[in-house]
């Protein structure tokens, strides 16, 4: 874990959230500062950049995540659908280097993103 990456040290409860879920892998926490309704981070626990430095060692880690974002939209009631969203880098949008996914709700959605 870096000791300065600000998930990780959410993830420790270093730094405290709001959780909407938490297990040993995996942590979701409301955002701070939202652009939807709904929107949830939902983190790894383990320090990983982002989706680019995924390998095939994290694929149940990643199938761990992507089940908790189902129940979570499941447990919230988000039958009028959600968006699930991961930025890769500051050019587009990522402002915090630790692979986190943004579930976001309760509004249109509109597409192309900007």
């Amino acid at each position: 874990m870096p000791n300065d990456c600000l998930f990780c040290k959410i993830a420790t409860g270093t730094i405290p959230s709001r959780k909407a879920y938490e297990d040993e892998l995996v942590l979701a926490f409301y955002d701070i500062a939202p652009a939807a309704p709904t929107h949830i981070l939902v983190i790894p626990k383990e320090h990983i950049p982002s989706a680019a430095a995924l390998s095939e060692e994290h694929a149940a880690l990643l199938g761990r995540v992507f089940t908790v974002i189902g129940k979570l939209a499941e447990e919230l009631g988000l039958n009028d659908g959600f968006r699930v969203v991961s930025n890769v880098g500051e050019a587009a949008g990522q402002s915090v280097p630790h692979l986190h996914f943004h579930l976001l709700a309760g509004r249109a959605l509109s597409w192309p993103p900007g």
